[in-house]
């Protein structure tokens, strides 16, 4: 498929096929998408818990109780299920600074020292920004996750592979159930991955995508 077939094909998938399961060559490029997102500064403030067994999907669902149990068959037929995490305030700090710039180092990134230090000036600077002057630091790491899970939306679907992206869910019981804020983290959003069913209602082949149109939504100068 080319880029608008891709974008046409695409959709938040209602029902899975539950015969049909993704590759692992497939799931290897799919923790590859996670992986190579871009990010601000290339913080990269995120973790990611993937369910591949009945059994990590049955601990996904402890998010899908009570209001919003409505998602839950979307966990449990699906091939396998991202939670999404960011980093807390508490987790991004200069350890984890000083950690990054350690890897992007050994990766071959800084040319000279200079650079090096250059990148970690840049680092602190965007960070203090979003703590002290805009105070949202939370939420500006959040976004970054939000960018990963854009990208990875469409990364998947250029490999055929449906998904369903979920904000409903219990991040307090996801956090609890993974230990994730003893761990830095908090969970933001599931993302379940598969194959439609035929019955799905929502499918593309059966409900037209509709979005407004470019005039007016885009501007050009």
């Amino acid at each position: 498929m080319n880029l608008q077939e891709t974008l046409n094909w695409r959709y938040s998938t209602k029902e899975y096929d539950t015969t049909k399961k993704i590759s692992e060559e497939d799931m290897a490029q799919v923790k590859n998408l996670l992986r190579m997102s871009p990010s601000s500064v290339n913080l990269q403030p995120w973790h990611f818990i993937v369910a591949e067994t009945a059994e990590g999907k049955a601990r996904m669902t402890k998010g899908t109780q009570g209001f919003f149990h409505f998602n839950e068959p979307k966990i449990t037929n699906a091939s396998a299920v991202v939670l999404f995490c960011s980093k807390t305030s508490e987790g991004a700090d200069d350890t984890f600074f000083k950690h990054l710039l350690e890897v992007q180092d050994k990766d071959g990134r800084f040319p000279n020292e200079d650079i090096k230090n250059g990148m970690y000036g840049g680092m602190n600077a965007f960070a203090d920004i979003h703590k002290y002057d805009l105070k949202d630091y939370q939420h500006w790491m959040e976004k970054q996750v939000y960018l990963n899970i854009g990208n990875f939306l469409l990364g998947v679907a250029s490999l055929g592979i449906d998904a369903t992206p979920m904000e409903g869910v219990d991040v307090k019981a996801l956090d609890e159930e993974f230990g994730l804020r003893a761990k830095g983290f908090t969970s933001l959003v599931v993302v379940s991955l598969g194959y439609r069913a035929a019955s799905d209602f929502n499918s593309t082949e059966k409900t037209p995508k509709s979005r407004l149109p470019q005039s007016e939504i885009i501007t050009v100068i």
